[in-house]
């Protein structure tokens, strides 16, 4: 195990506690960490089927209301499949007595752990398709019992696939190879312990399984935090951040989580590799960026010494608005390569603006936000209000002459707009979101592109007008992510075939233009056809020989950025 620095103090484990919304990303509070298993009923029981918390989920009325708001779209909502109610496939395997405390194949469990969240999974379950449900759902409470659970799955020919904590939208956390006798889901919700902090090189060695709020509620007492607040923070582990390198609110500078990580210890199925801690290092390629962004293909990550930050005292916002897109795309860049590192800088187009309800009178909306854990920051947001304006950005408080109130509305959007989505999709209505990043030569061509040709492709699926909407989620000195969201009305019982076919539509705008098929939302197996574009041969070849290297069997989540069958392929 890592040995804490000087200044390091062992964290007695706290108590359990149900789990709570963790408020606005980058809010100074957070809940206690989370209970045991969320399969128990009452308030804030995890949805089985959908995002989030069943209590939070739109009622029938919300849905029909918000389906009135799509021409097209569904009379009435898709019911919410009763557990008991759905066809689960037969249980094919079963665990040895020595594993059996950690495992479960209880409907409920076998239920929420077959699906991540992406649109696709969120139809399925609604239309009450299990057949991809696991067999076993196991949630080991120590490192060992990791590695026990390897070690069996192994010898018996089942796959395990890392489940985290279930919010992923690209296919990562779903058995499709259909190659072997079972399949485990492995949950490690269980090792959710902040176990030691290093004041003095402010970082801390935390375990996998551990949610976004009670991470932040075990630093919070030491007045530090990891400050990575993706949307899913509430509903995602580091681990999982860490294998898919999340991406976090704060649109420039340790946005990606490959920045915060120290050092790691990951469990194969042939045994422990464990990185040391340093602050940098030139010692030839890094032994954590090969276990980065594995998507729990090469191993499963047990812990991580994280870098930690103060937490801020100093916050400062406002909103700016511009009749031009492309000046504000310009305002952008300019604020982009200042130097000034603003904590949020997201440009939402007029469309976005609207559906937020930030602004609908067709402006483009640039939200700006600025924090300092040690000196006041007003000063650093005057320079970029300043640079907003050189490009025709005008205040909101200026222009309507009251408060700036729409960074808080388009704060609240956001972290209610996967609700909403699930709503539309009860309504039968497509909604797909899609992020990419490309250069700042090729930003504006791609948006229009992404606005012409996949509306056109849209048009051709459902015969109907879609709303195409889209906001910059990050931006660097080089180039934007932009984020789009398309809405559209689907034909009950062909919602999920109609995603897939403007699903490839958008990947292949994507790559004509040169853009990443993913910039936060990982690859999974729902962007596999375009990662397998993007990434080099050479690259592709090296990393089916460490696969087989790691994971000789083939077990660890087969499918997700190498075939199951090129894994044999490399070592024949």
């Amino acid at each position: 195990m890592p040995v804490a620095g000087a200044g390091a103090s062992h964290i007695p484990s706290p108590a359990s506690s149900s789990s709570g919304s963790p408020g606005s990303p980058g809010s100074s509070g957070a809940p206690a960490p989370s209970g045991p298993s969320p399969s128990g009923g009452g308030p804030g029981r995890r949805s089985w089927w959908g995002w989030g918390t069943e209590d939070k989920a739109l009622s029938d009325a919300e849905c029909v209301a918000l389906g009135a708001l799509v021409p097209g779209a569904a009379d009435t909502p898709l019911p919410v499949p009763a557990v008991a109610d759905l066809d689960l496939p037969k249980v094919r395997v079963e665990p040895p007595a020595a594993l059996a405390p950690v495992m479960s194949a209880e409907p409920w469990d076998r239920a929420s752990h077959t699906y991540g969240k992406a649109y696709r999974d969120v139809m399925r379950a609604l239309h009450g398709d299990l057949a991809a449900a696991p067999d076993q759902v196991a949630r080991p409470r120590t490192e060992q019992e990791v590695a026990d659970v390897l070690d069996w799955a192994a010898g018996a020919d089942v796959a395990v696939v890392p489940y985290g904590a279930g919010s992923s939208v690209a296919g990562g956390v779903e058995y499709r190879a259909g190659l072997h006798r079972g399949v485990v889901s492995l949950d490690l919700s269980a090792l959710d312990r902040v176990l030691e902090i290093d004041r003095v090189s402010r970082a801390a060695r935390i375990q996998a399984g551990a949610l976004g709020p009670g991470l932040e509620a075990q630093l919070r007492p030491h007045g530090l935090t990891l400050r990575h607040f993706p949307q899913s923070f509430e509903f995602s582990t580091l681990g999982g951040w860490l294998a898919t390198r999340a991406g976090g609110h704060y649109a420039t500078v340790y946005t990606h989580v490959d920045d915060l990580v120290e050092s790691m210890r990951v469990v194969t199925p042939v045994g422990v590799s464990e990185s040391r801690r340093l602050p940098g290092s030139g010692a030839g390629p890094s032994p954590d960026r090969l276990f980065l962004g594995s998507e729990g293909t090469l191993g499963v990550i047990s812990e991580a010494w994280m870098r930690l930050q103060e937490r801020p005292r100093h916050k400062a916002s406002a909103t700016v608005l511009f009749d031009d897109v492309h000046a504000a795309m310009e305002a952008v860049r300019a604020v982009s390569q200042a130097g000034l590192h603003p904590a949020n800088c997201r440009l939402l187009d007029p469309g976005e603006a609207a559906l937020s309800g930030v602004a609908r009178d067709g402006a483009s909306v640039l939200v700006l936000g600025v924090e300092s854990a040690r000196v006041p920051v007003d000063g650093r947001l005057a320079e970029l209000l300043a640079l907003a304006r050189d490009h025709g950005g005008v205040p909101a408080a200026t222009r309507s002459g009251a408060p700036d109130a729409a960074a808080e509305a388009w704060r609240s959007a956001f972290l209610r707009m996967p609700y909403v989505r699930d709503a539309l999709a009860r309504m039968s209505v497509l909604t797909e979101t899609f992020e990419t990043a490309c250069t700042w030569d090729r930003a504006p061509e791609l948006y229009a592109s992404v606005r012409e040709r996949l509306a056109g492709a849209v048009r051709e699926v459902t015969g109907s007008e879609p709303t195409i909407t889209c906001r910059f989620t990050h931006v660097y000195p080089d180039g934007p992510a932009p984020y789009f969201t398309v809405v559209a009305p689907g034909r009950r019982g062909r919602e999920t075939a109609m995603w897939d076919e403007i699903k490839a539509a958008s990947m292949e705008i994507l790559h004509d233009h040169g853009a990443t098929v993913t910039h936060h939302h990982a690859v999974g197996r729902d962007h596999r056809p375009g990662y397998d574009r993007q990434r080099p041969e050479l690259f592709a070849q090296a990393l089916r020989a460490v696969k087989h290297t790691l994971d000789p069997a083939g077990i660890l989540n087969p499918g997700v950025l190498v075939d199951p069958a090129d894994t044999a392929a490399s070592g024949a």
